[in-house]
């Protein structure tokens, strides 16, 4: 088989969806590669880095597809690239095509075998290949959270672990899968107060051992996400319904004055808002977006017992 990597043309998509390292293998194992002319230099990655371990350097996009049987990208195809997908073509990437009807019909009119990451599950029905994102999607919510709390960037200048005399922040988790767990993580090492919320017990059970008593886990009714939330500084939305497009948990109005939500792609914690929204652009390491909204200039912050 011959496999193609396309260079990603997705806005701020920096990585690349084979290192030379799976050329090796896939070479080892008899396949070929091929390669567009410059696919990993967002990621470091030198054409030479690839032609040392067996790939061919193709000069576009159009020589990789018309080559290749099976393409394999990072990010779902953009317009260009589905025009370039034929009937024999194996197209494996994510593609999270639920909140994207376009894109779906224009890889069902391509006539392609399509395999989207996101959607290969191993012998225990879990998503090995999600999961990776996943955890870097958890990871950035609580960094770009904290980044967005700061006075500059339109936040009350709190700091998520607070300081001698002064509280720490409370940071409510909404999903304690595998991008909820990632995020208390992170906000825990901050030394936050965090709430994990979630409507599996058994999981709840699983995140407090994992937590080691660090993190209150919660079930996640709405009457006490409700009482909660006024006095969340930052909320973190981390639901995710395998297939489907994630539902809204919580809505703009039931935020406290200046609390902060932070979404991690895929993941809905609360509605679009209608005022000013301040983004944070990935860098070539990462793996997803996080988006942060404030919602009023500033207010007072009341004491909080410390845990």
């Amino acid at each position: 088989m011959k496999v193609g990597v396309p260079t990603e043309i997705k806005t701020d998509e920096y990585r690349v969806a084979l290192t030379p390292s799976g050329v090796r293998e896939l070479v080892e194992h008899g396949h070929e590669a091929v390669v567009q002319a410059g696919a990993g230099e967002g990621s470091s990655i030198s054409d030479a880095d690839y032609t040392e371990q067996g790939a061919e350097i193709l000069p576009d996009a159009a020589a990789v597809f018309a080559a290749a049987d099976m393409i394999v990208k990072v990010k779902e195809p953009q317009a260009p690239e589905v025009a370039l997908l034929e009937p024999r073509h194996t197209l494996f990437t994510y593609l999270h095509l639920a909140p994207d009807p376009e894109l779906t019909r224009g890889l069902v009119e391509s006539g392609a075998t399509c395999v989207a990451y996101e959607t290969v599950e191993d012998a225990r029905g879990r998503l090995p290949l999600l999961a990776p994102m996943s955890e870097v999607a958890g990871k950035i919510a609580t960094q770009a959270g904290a980044f967005m709390l700061e006075k500059p960037l339109g936040g009350r200048g709190i700091l998520l672990g607070g300081v001698p005399g002064v509280a720490a922040a409370n940071v409510m988790v909404i999903g304690g899968g595998v991008v909820g767990m990632n995020a208390a993580f992170i906000a825990i090492g901050m030394e936050a107060t965090v709430y994990v919320y979630d409507r599996s017990i058994d999981r709840l059970r699983e995140l407090d051992i994992a937590f080691g008593g660090r993190a209150d886990t919660c079930y996640a009714s709405t009457l006490d996400i409700e009482k909660r939330l006024p006095d969340v500084d930052l909320v973190i939305g981390a639901v995710l319904v395998h297939g489907a497009k994630a539902p809204y948990v919580i809505r703009r109005e039931q935020l406290a004055p200046c609390s902060w939500t932070s979404r991690s792609t895929r993941a809905a914690a609360s509605r679009p808002p209608t005022r000013r929204r301040t983004r944070t652009r990935p860098t070539r390491s990462t793996a997803s977006r996080t988006t942060a909204w404030p919602t009023c200039p500033g207010r007072s912050r009341s004491p909080r017992p410390t845990r």
